[in-house]
């Protein structure tokens, strides 16, 4: 993409120079790189943490809410539901709920954990294209929207809706078949995409008149034609081509029987630099420019973004465990590879990540660049994050972030090896303290890591026997590590299991202690 637009607002709010927040995100990324060295929260028992920047998702979701308020006609009902599918977390899905956005879920786990985070029926849209009866039964008994994918399904539909009335929202997914982008697997309106009804097959568009003149209840239309790799032209274009049949179907049937439409999501994102590029400003005016009636009032507004808003949030730390060489190229051996990384490892041409170098102390290194290979711990020869990449000489003991890995990736963890899922921790900086350890970022559990115990379990070896919280303080074993805390006034207290109130809502925030123990541990 090109540079960012001078009048675009940027992933850190809802206002100002896109430079200046970029600027921000990545100074709020090193201080908290060196907190969870400092903190003890990453170290040599503690190889691999994946860290979560809660202002700078809070600024995303604003910036998001902002740039479609500022084309949208006064009064528009506009929801903007994050596909839970990109970072599908408890705590971040009621983080962005508090800043607006509800939930797009396309499986009955996605629908559990948006109901967990206390998503509301009337901000959740249900998609998929393998939606079974009792899926569809449970969404429309609690008012979910639903969006049928095909005939087979809108059959389902009315027989439902026959047997118990339900005031969900319900509309049909259609595939323009605008064509894809450069990543195919990602590319969802080419011709024989399996998603939505084929607009431009034959006999297609005739059964779409008919299914909305024979069932009035079907008031939204829905397609989603943009991913990563899709250039903004034909994404605009497949909007284009469903507003036209919006159009269509209302004057067909003799009223405004269509009153919203569900543009999907898919803003790709940059992840070749820092710079937040292309902007939700930047895409909310070409799709004005592009498609003014879809703003003009008379249709409310669904989006479903999801990569974008989380991506360039997230860092995955990992300790350098050694450092080697091999045919004259120096290796560094860490503990963050495939199972963090997963898309980047076997497809890395689509997926290449940034890397960044970390000394022991957490600081960004410094030196002459060297070209080097960065590996995982994963025990197959593909396990690598980065190939040929310059940077300074990774040193036994350093640290490597992979970056913009807060979409897709570390909430995604692939148990190759029975590798064990990592801690994820939300961060916010700018408190009390910011001394050399970083005191001023304080950090709370998003997701716990996982305890050894806990594969065995998940492999069929039973019941777990103990609470990794439960029992008195010991050596690095996991099963206690974070589960006292100390508060930014320094009294000890206990953080709930998954529950991050404090950093992810805002209020009073736990640090983790520099010695690495638990705040008042013998």
């Amino acid at each position: 993409m090109g540079a960012t637009d001078a009048r675009d607002n940027g992933a850190g709010g809802s206002t100002g120079n896109a430079g200046e927040t970029d600027a921000a995100r990545v100074a709020r990324r090193d201080e908290a790189v060196r907190a969870a060295v400092g903190q003890g929260l990453l170290g040599a028992d503690a190889p691999i943490v994946a860290l979560l920047d809660v202002a700078g998702i809070r600024g995303s979701a604003a910036a998001l809410r902002a740039a479609f308020d500022a084309v949208v006609a006064p009064g528009t009902p506009v929801l903007h539901a994050f596909a839970v599918k990109a970072t599908p977390l408890v705590p971040v899905l009621r983080l962005l709920g508090e800043a607006g956005i509800g939930a797009e879920v396309a499986s009955p786990g996605e629908l559990a954990l948006a109901q967990a985070a206390g998503v509301a029926p009337e901000r959740t849209v249900l998609d998929s294209p393998a939606k079974t009866p009792a899926e569809l039964r449970e969404a429309l008994a609690l008012g979910i929207a639903v969006n049928a994918d095909n005939p087979q399904e809108l059959d389902r539909i009315d027989a439902l809706v026959r047997s118990a009335p339900s005031g969900s929202p319900v509309g049909i997914r259609v595939n323009p078949q605008v064509g894809g982008g450069s990543i195919d697997a990602l590319s969802t309106a080419t011709a024989t995409s399996k998603f939505g009804v084929a607009l431009r097959d034959e006999g297609a568009r005739e059964w779409i008149l008919r299914a909305y003149a024979d069932r009035p209840w079907l008031t939204r239309l829905h397609a989603h034609s943009g991913s990563q790799g899709m250039p903004l032209s034909l994404m605009a274009r497949g909007i284009a081509e469903t507003y036209a049949l919006a159009e269509e179907i209302n004057r067909h049937v003799g009223r405004r029987q269509i009153d919203t439409i569900d543009i999907g999501g898919g803003l790709p994102v940059n992840f070749g630099s820092d710079a937040t590029t292309p902007t939700y400003a930047r895409y909310a005016r070409l799709l004005a420019e592009s498609v003014p009636g879809l703003f003009d009032g008379r249709y409310g507004l669904v989006t479903e973004f999801g990569r974008s808003l989380l991506a360039k949030h997230g860092t995955v730390v990992a300790r350098v465990e050694y450092a080697k060489s091999a045919g004259g190229r120096a290796v560094a051996v860490t503990h963050a590879g495939v199972q963090v990384a997963t898309r980047t490892v076997y497809a890395p041409a689509s997926w290449p990540l940034r890397i960044t170098a970390y000394d022991a102390k957490g600081h960004p290194k410094a030196g002459p660049e060297v070209v080097q290979d960065v590996a995982g711990p994963a025990c197959f020869a593909g396990d690598l994050l980065a190939v040929g990449r310059a940077l300074p000489l990774l040193e036994q003991g350093d640290h490597v972030a992979a970056l913009d890995t807060g979409a897709y990736y570390f909430a995604h963890h692939y148990a190759y090896n029975s590798l064990a899922r990592p801690g994820i921790y939300g961060f916010a900086t700018g408190g009390v303290g910011g001394g050399a350890g970083g005191s001023g970022v304080r950090f709370a559990v998003v997701r716990e890591p996982q305890a050894v115990e806990e594969i065995v379990m998940e492999s069929g070896g039973g019941t777990l026997r103990r609470s990794r919280r439960c029992e008195s303080p010991g050596p690095l074993t996991g099963a206690h590590r974070y589960g006292a805390r100390a508060d930014v006034r320094g009294a000890p207290h206990q953080v709930a299991r998954g529950t991050p109130h404090a950093v992810m809502h805002g209020a009073r925030i736990p640090a983790r202690q520099p010695t690495g123990r638990p705040a008042g541990a013998p």
